[in-house]
C-alpha cells in the first residue's frame, strides 16, 4: 500500500502468563504430581504416576501452543484506495482480505450490548477481524475502523 494510511492497526493475542510465570506454574504442577505419584506408588497404584505424567505433558504442550499463537498477528490497513487485512507469522504473511474502501462496510454483531463479532463485509463476503480482542476493545476498534474508512472515503471525493 503505497498511499497514506488512515489506519495501520496491529492486533496481537493477549498473553496472560509470562515465561517466568510459566516456569513457576510448571514447577508447582510438577511438584504436586510428584507428591501425588509418591503417595499412589506407596499404595500400590502403579499406573497413576503414568497418568500424572501425561497430565503434565498435556499442560506443557497446551502452553507451548498458546505461546506460539501469541506470535501470530493480524494487521488491518485502510487507505483511500483499499482495506487490507494481513495475517502475519514469524515465517510468512498472507493477505486474507482486500477490498475497495468505497464499498467496504464494517458489520458489528452485538450480544447483550457488547460486540460479539466484528466483520469486514463486501458483496456477500465477510471476514471476522479483531477476534483476539476483548468485547470492549473490539467495540473501540470497530469505531476506529469505521472512522478510518469514513476519512479514507472522504479523501476520494
Amino acid at each position: 500500500m503505497g498511499r497514506p494510511l488512515y489506519m495501520d492497526a496491529v492486533i496481537t493475542p493477549h498473553r496472560s502468563l509470562s515465561e517466568r510465570g510459566f516456569v513457576v506454574l510448571i514447577s508447582v504442577v510438577t511438584l504436586a504430581n510428584l507428591a501425588s505419584a509418591a503417595v499412589f506408588l506407596s499404595l500400590g497404584a502403579t499406573l497413576v504416576p503414568i497418568f500424572l505424567g501425561v497430565d503434565l505433558l498435556a499442560i506443557v504442550v497446551a502452553f507451548l501452543v498458546s505461546f506460539q499463537a501469541v506470535k501470530n498477528i493480524e494487521r488491518v490497513q485502510v487507505s483511500a484506495r483499499e482495506v487490507r487485512v494481513v495475517r502475519e507469522t514469524p515465517k510468512h504473511s498472507v493477505v486474507v482480505w482486500e477490498s475497495p474502501t468505497a464499498f467496504t462496510r464494517v458489520a458489528v454483531e452485538k450480544d447483550d450490548d457488547r460486540v460479539a463479532e466484528l466483520k469486514l463485509a463486501l458483496s456477500g463476503r465477510e471476514l471476522p477481524v479483531a477476534v483476539a480482542l476483548s468485547p470492549r476493545e473490539r467495540a473501540e476498534f470497530a469505531q476506529a475502523l469505521e472512522r478510518a474508512i469514513w476519512e479514507a472515503r472522504r479523501e476520494r471525493f
